[in-house]
């Protein structure tokens, strides 16, 4: 049952395989989860996770479906907007076939959601082994643009191809590392090329950033292949900003968020710049940042502090001054943190470093569901 708690820790990662509570409400349904005792299903949170975990059927599913989410996973480089679409399939699946995080589910009911939850995971299955999923996919104004252009999409395959190359040549803490940068990268993209807040721009009034898009992948193969199968001629080079701005943000938001473990929970989506204070040595570089979470976190704790600057009434969707013993709430998945923060720089011989450590304490926050 390996590969089926791997393909858990995908979808709602580390902070979901933590004993809780039985998947159903009679314990008289033994015969009905033949493995649950087998297998310690009771060692995962989610009631939907112990019965993958415990029905033979669905346990052979999620492994087919663990192999099409790795098998995307492995063309795609930018791969955390694929973890975050997984934890975003889950949390509607869970809720399609009447599975509330943390309530049992009625011995009654058990037949009916294992069997929603088979027609749900094999639903999913065909739909990723789909060779133009990664299109249908794509919610981004980049995306869009990119399969609307079969040499863009040709690019970014190619593009593709050479950045896995190298991240492949790395250790497996390094790796998680290098897709974290190659991330951020596509956001400064984005942000060079005007797409950065147009979700909801007709495609047509984007056109005028093929041409960015198409620089972008054309000087990014190239620095690739540059490196001659070298990826630390590439990643993790930790080269200061040349100017202090949002594209600096960002990479101290990624410092920060390296330092804290916080790529298990979080991923950035988005970072603004509303201000910024620039002297001949230092710099104030006010900016919204916002994030989307991969996987549900106490909303105070240390993951909520050091990752998202603040403990959170998630009711009220706002910052508290509340104590872990106050707020049992949990962040859940897709839920999107929007901060806003001033970030201090101090100016080098070669460029602009964040001196910006942590995120605490930040200017204003609030928090919203999911797209």
């Amino acid at each position: 049952m390996r590969i089926i708690f791997l393909f858990v820790a995908v979808l709602f990662g580390p902070a979901t395989l933590l004993a809780e509570s039985s998947p159903v409400s009679d314990q008289s349904s033994g015969e009905k989860l033949p493995l649950f005792a087998k297998n310690h299903c009771e060692t995962h949170k989610d009631p939907a996770n112990q019965l993958i975990c415990a029905d033979p059927e669905l346990g052979a599913a999620a492994v087919k479906l663990n192999a099409a989410i790795d098998a995307r996973l492995n063309r795609l480089a930018d791969r955390r907007v694929a973890i975050e679409e997984n934890a975003e399939w889950a949390r509607e699946r869970n809720q399609s076939c009447g599975i509330l995080r943390k309530e049992p589910v009625r011995n009654a009911d058990l037949d009916g959601v294992i069997a929603c939850l088979l027609k749900e995971t094999e639903e999913r299955i065909a739909i990723l082994r789909d060779p133009n999923f990664d299109c249908l996919a794509t919610n981004t104004p980049a995306g869009s643009l990119i399969c609307d252009d079969p040499s863009l999409e040709l690019a970014e395959v190619d593009l593709n191809r050479h950045v896995l190359s190298l991240i492949g040549r790395l250790s497996e803490d390094e790796q998680k590392q290098a897709f974290a940068e190659y991330a951020r990268w596509i956001r400064d993209r984005d942000r060079k090329c005007n797409l950065a807040g147009k979700d909801n721009v007709p495609l047509s009034e984007l056109a005028s950033s093929d041409d960015c898009l198409s620089d972008f992948m054309r000087d990014t193969t190239a620095e690739m292949v540059a490196a001659k199968g070298d990826p630390k001629r590439v990643f993790g080079l930790h080269r200061p900003s040349p100017l202090p701005n949002a594209d600096a943000v960002d990479l101290c938001v990624a410092q920060i968020h390296t330092a804290n473990t916080c790529d298990d929970f979080l991923r950035v989506s988005r970072v603004k710049e509303v201000d910024s204070k620039v002297a001949d040595q230092s710099a104030t570089v006010t900016a919204q940042v916002e994030m989307i979470v991969l996987s549900p976190f106490a909303a105070c704790s240390s993951v909520a502090s050091s990752c998202t600057g603040a403990c959170w009434d998630i009711k009220e969707g706002m910052p508290a001054k509340l104590s872990p013993l106050d707020n049992r709430d949990s962040f859940p998945v897709s839920r999107r943190i929007r901060i806003e923060k001033a970030f201090a720089f101090q100016k080098i011989d070669n460029g602009w470093r964040c001196s910006s450590t942590a995120l605490p304490p930040i200017d204003l926050g609030v928090t919203a569901n999911g797209r």
